[in-house]
């Protein structure tokens, strides 16, 4: 069993907290682009205030534990290890709620390359505790703006997880899935529910859009989040997002693994 020593001595470890590999440059920068309210970086939230630059910064010092200084503006960003600790905590006692209810859930990621692991172990537990893994919207397509302009992707679950592929993606041998920040795949999967008849999800767990997008529709949704992804902690503090852990979101899919035991054992579904 992971011991919460253990699971910090982790973190550090692997820099998923502590010194991490997001740079403070690239933090700030979606900090300006959330304060311009840039749909790219808002994710599916709307802000309810006026969330500038310094308000931004102070909210990411309080829930990620990044550096205070205006002045600090070039190097490792910093997440706080006791704040993610912390976070998972309350992440877990919402995963054990959901599955003593035997309630459905619904599960996506916009980092399928790295966290699908870590939500896959989710959603196997959940499944197994009696909860139904909701897979709606499969193979929809949903026209996503991207970098490169305008292009298609479609819905897919992979053990039990939403996510997106671009066309002609998928083959064998190929990362399972594109790397998208869009709110609109956990939209279409939603209303692809609603007009099935339901069931809707109790819980949406995952990152990006699929949080802030439910979240901000009134699914309560948690998830992971990045220092540079100040939407889904903004969507916290604003009562859209149940509970967002501050983690780097970027490392090999290997290092997620510990937190999914971690969270498995906290809530009581242990496998």
């Amino acid at each position: 069993m992971l011991t919460v020593d253990g699971l910090r001595a982790h973190l550090l470890a692997s820099r998923l907290a502590g010194e991490i590999g997001t740079s403070r440059e690239v933090s700030l920068r979606r900090y300006r682009l959330f304060a311009a309210r840039d749909p790219r970086v808002l994710i599916g939230i709307d802000p309810e205030a006026p969330w500038g630059q310094r308000e931004l910064l102070a909210l990411m010092v309080r829930r990620c534990g990044v550096s205070a200084d205006p002045r600090y503006t070039a190097g490792p960003d910093v997440i706080d290890p006791e704040r993610t600790l912390a976070a998972l905590d309350a992440f877990a006692e919402r995963i054990g709620s959901v599955a003593r209810r035997g309630a459905p859930v619904l599960l996506g990621t916009g980092h399928p390359h790295r966290l699908l692991g870590f939500y896959g172990r989710l959603a196997d537990a959940l499944s197994a505790a009696g909860c139904e893994v909701l897979t709606p919207a499969q193979g929809r397509c949903v026209d996503i703006l991207t970098r490169f302009g305008l292009r298609t992707h479609r819905v897919d679950y992979v053990r039990g997880v939403g996510l997106v592929r671009e066309p002609g993606s998928g083959r064998p041998g190929r990362e399972p899935g594109a790397h998208c920040h869009s709110p609109l795949p956990v939209r279409v999967a939603l209303a692809a529910a609603a007009e099935a008849g339901g069931p809707l999800p109790e819980l949406v767990i995952g990152d990006h859009g699929w949080v802030c997008g439910a979240g901000q529709l009134g699914f309560e949704a948690i998830g992971l989040a990045d220092t540079d992804d100040p939407a889904l902690f903004v969507g916290e503090a604003q009562g859209a997002v149940s509970v967002a852990v501050p983690v780097d979101d970027g490392m090999p899919s290997g290092h997620y693994l510990p937190l999914a035991r971690y969270v498995l054992n906290r809530a009581c579904l242990s496998q």
